[in-house]
Formats: C-alpha cells, sequence, structure tokens
C-alpha cells in the first residue's frame, strides 16, 4: 500500500512538472482546449513528464464533459484515432512480396489503432487506471445504441485483459478487521444476497465457519475487483436460507466437511468481460486445502438467474412443451404458490426434470444458456445437483422459480472437465441430473 502511494506522489510530481513546462495549471487545457486536439497532443508527446500532464489534463477535461460529449469524444476516437491505412497497405505489401517474422511484425504495429496509444498514456497519469475503469463503465451503456464504439470498446478490452491479468492482482482475506471503506463496498458490490446492513455483513465474514476473499490491483488498492463469499458447512448444502439465517449453529471449522461458494461478486462494471472468478475460487481452494486440510467437498450453491425467462420466452419452441409443463409454466407465473406445500410439490416433479433439459441442453452461441453454468463449468466444476425451492426470495423465485445448483470441484477432475467442456461444451454432470432430464421422454 505504501509503495502505491510513493509512486502515485511520484507521478503526480512529474505531472505537476509537466504542466509547468507545458505552462498548464488545473483547469487549463494544453495548447488546444478542445478534447480532440489534447488527445492528438498526447499521442504525439515525447517527453515523459509532458505527456503525463497532457494525459491527466485530459482526464480532468473529459470528466467535466457532459454524456453527450462523452460520446461524441468516444466517436471521435474510433473515427481519428485508428491505425493508419496507407501504412497498413504498405506493410501488407511488403508482407505479400516477402512473407517472413519481420514483415508480420511491422503488420501488427501498422494495424494497431493510435487509440491505443492514448489509452497507454492516459494510463500514466495520477490515478489514470480508476479513470481508464470508470470512462470503460460509461462506454459500455453506450455500445448497443452506438454500435461503431464496438471498436473503441475491444481496444481497451484489449489492454484492461493485460492490465489486469492475474500476474498482477493480489488475493486478500475480507473480515472484520479490514478498513471500513473497503468493508462498505462488499455491502454496496454484493449482487447476489444483498447485505442489509453491518450487523448482516459481520455475520458473512466473522464467525469462525465464514470466510470471505477478494482479489486487488495495485492501481486500484482500495476496489475490490471480484470477491467471494464462503461457509463451512457439514454437507453439501440444498438451500441458501440456512446459510444466511441471523439465528443458526455456528459450526467450528474442524466441525465441518465442506467449502460453499454461495456468492461470487463481480465489483467494476468497466472491467466487465475480464476473467477473474476462475482465478479467485482455485486459489481460495488451494488455500483452504492448505490450512483445513479436512475439508472434503468444493462446492457451490448458484443461482439460475435466466431460467424463468427462458421458460416464458423460449421453452415452448426449444424444449417442447408437454400438457403438464404447460400448466406448470402458467402456475409458476402466479405468486405464493411456493407458500402451498402441495402445489410446490407438483410443480417441482414437473418443473426439475424441465430444468435438467435447461441445464443439458439449451444453448447460447454453442456454450450452455445460463450464464453462471458457463463460468462454473468452464472452470472444471460438475453440475452436481439442481435443489428445488432452494432460494425463496423474491428476487431467486422471479429469475428462477426457487432453484438453485450446486457445481462440485472435484479437485482430480477440475482439468479434464475443463477441457471436456472448452473442447466439446460438454455438461458433466451426476447420474442424478441425468436421470431428471431423461425423465421427460417418459411422461
Amino acid at each position: 500500500m505504501s509503495s502505491m502511494t510513493f509512486m502515485s506522489d511520484l507521478f503526480s510530481t512529474i505531472a505537476d512538472r509537466g504542466r509547468a513546462l507545458l505552462d498548464l495549471k488545473p483547469g487549463h487545457h494544453a495548447v488546444d482546449r478542445d478534447i480532440g486536439g489534447l488527445a492528438e497532443a498526447l499521442v504525439s508527446s515525447r517527453g515523459e513528464a509532458s505527456g503525463v500532464a497532457l494525459a491527466r489534463s485530459l482526464l480532468e477535461l473529459y470528466e467535466g464533459l457532459s454524456d453527450q460529449d462523452k460520446i461524441d469524444f468516444f466517436k471521435l476516437l474510433v473515427s481519428d484515432f485508428g491505425p493508419d491505412l496507407e501504412i497498413l497497405n504498405d506493410t501488407i505489401e511488403r508482407y505479400q512480396q516477402s512473407p517472413d517474422a519481420t514483415s508480420v511484425i511491422e503488420i501488427h504495429k501498422a494495424a494497431e489503432p493510435s487509440r491505443q496509444e492514448l489509452i497507454r498514456r492516459l494510463n500514466l497519469a495520477p490515478g489514470g487506471t480508476r479513470a481508464l475503469v470508470s470512462m470503460r463503465k460509461f462506454l459500455l451503456t453506450q455500445v448497443r445504441e452506438n454500435p461503431d464504439l464496438k471498436a473503441l470498446d475491444s481496444d481497451f478490452h484489449h489492454l484492461l485483459d493485460s492490465w489486469f491479468n492475474r500476474g498482477f492482482l493480489v488475493m486478500r482475506r475480507i473480515d472484520w478487521n479490514t478498513p471500513a471503506a473497503i468493508l462498505e463496498k462488499i455491502i454496496r458490490y454484493e449482487a447476489v444476497h444483498a447485505i442489509d446492513d453491518w450487523d448482516d455483513l459481520r455475520r458473512r465474514i466473522d464467525p469462525p465457519d465464514r470466510r470471505c476473499y477478494a482479489f486487488f490491483h495495485p492501481a486500484l488498492v482500495d476496489e475490490p475487483l471480484i470477491f467471494v463469499e464462503v461457509a463451512f458447512t457439514e454437507s453439501i448444502p440444498d438451500a441458501i436460507s440456512p446459510i444466511l439465517a441471523k439465528t443458526r449453529e455456528i459450526l467450528t471449522p474442524e466441525q465441518a466437511n465442506t467449502a460453499v461458494f454461495y456468492s461470487i461478486s463481480n465489483c467494476q462494471a468497466g472491467l466487465r468481460g475480464i476473467s477473474f472468478g476462475n482465478f479467485l475460487i482455485k486459489q481460495v481452494i488451494d488455500d483452504l486445502r492448505q490450512d483445513l486440510e479436512h475439508i472434503e467437498n468444493f462446492v457451490t450453491l448458484s443461482p439460475v438467474p435466466g431460467f424463468v425467462q427462458w421458460l416464458t420466452s423460449n421453452a415452448q419452441e426449444s424444449a417442447g412443451l408437454n400438457a403438464d409443463e404447460k400448466a406448470a409454466l402458467e402456475k409458476v407465473q402466479e405468486s405464493g404458490w411456493q407458500d402451498d406445500t402441495s402445489k410446490a410439490e407438483n410443480l417441482g416433479k414437473v418443473l426439475l426434470p424441465l430444468a435438467a433439459h435447461y441445464f443439458l441442453q439449451e444453448k447460447s452461441k454453442g456454450s450452455p444458456y445460463d450464464p453462471v453454468a458457463r463460468f462454473h463449468l468452464g472452470n472444471g466444476a460438475r453440475l452436481e445437483r439442481i435443489n428445488w425451492l432452494a432460494d425463496r426470495s423474491d428476487r431467486g423465485m422471479q429469475q428462477a422459480a426457487g432453484l438453485m445448483v450446486n457445481y462440485l470441484y472435484v479437485i482430480a477432475d477440475i482439468e479434464s472437465n475443463h477441457e471436456a467442456f472448452a473442447s466439446n461444451n460438454e455438461v458433466v454432470t451426476t447420474n442424478e441430473v441425468t436421470r431428471l432430464f431423461k425423465s421427460r421422454s417418459t411422461r
């Protein structure tokens, strides 16, 4: 932390000296006062001090822009800061005449948009990384309405993927001694099971049978990138309420044989598409195996966020619903059915096999339709069990009709499961889930 403060102070000093060289003061934005001219000056600059000063000035100017002006700036980067096509064509011709390693390198350099170098130089400004992550967060909200901005987002993704690769990430345990500013962000960023207040947070990170781990980056020392909440239990859980209960029996870690990953939350919207979770889970597993050798099972209790949406929009066409399933679909859209034991049991008999079909057969671009399934299966887990009415919260009922899923990480099988999924989109599962799937054909 102190070394990063030193580096931040150093870059601030460089920027201040660069401002003096350029006769800039805070709020004055270089020779060209429009942001496009400032970007051009930054890409063209040669001195490090002047470059850092220009980068800070550009980021300050960007922060003061209206949303529309920010969009216009993005469009300018796409139209005016791309590759030099004349140089690119020349290098392609040289490659065609002499296809060797040197000409390939020249093509690579010529094909790179100058906006990538602009982004690199912006990153040198004090707080540049944080500002660029925030910039991409806003950019992502505009891409759908402005498809031409996809090129700029591709550049951001390419660079952020390099800057936030696993080698730069630091895993820390989050506990009650963690600085309050970070704990507040854990509460705010929790995306799966909302944390109600500080007491609720303490129940999740302080008892001996609870842990929380997060990844941090040296350039964002007080901002978690992703975190996972872990519960130690005596068996693989089939519902979330006992884990989140205010009053429950607290176990010693020695009493447990299962580590449950029950909530994984990405924190930075500007880093969407940059993969952290697979590394985090595997490192947590490694750490827990060293600390608690008696833990036998490493398993998730995961939401199924797309199940009801699929039921109501795609199931009829893709799964060919029978009469019982059509009737169940109508009932599941009613409110309060989960409190009627008989009705809930009958719906479970119909919807559990349909859920097995959803996980094993439904695809989006060749991969499982469900995003949580894509993540864990791609990470080498096995689809262990589908749990009926495991999450009775409003959100759980609306998104998944109460379904939750266990994905089991068997250390010896992680690599082969990952290869099966990566090579053939194979969903590795249990006989229990397979039987559920096959039971549809007997109806």
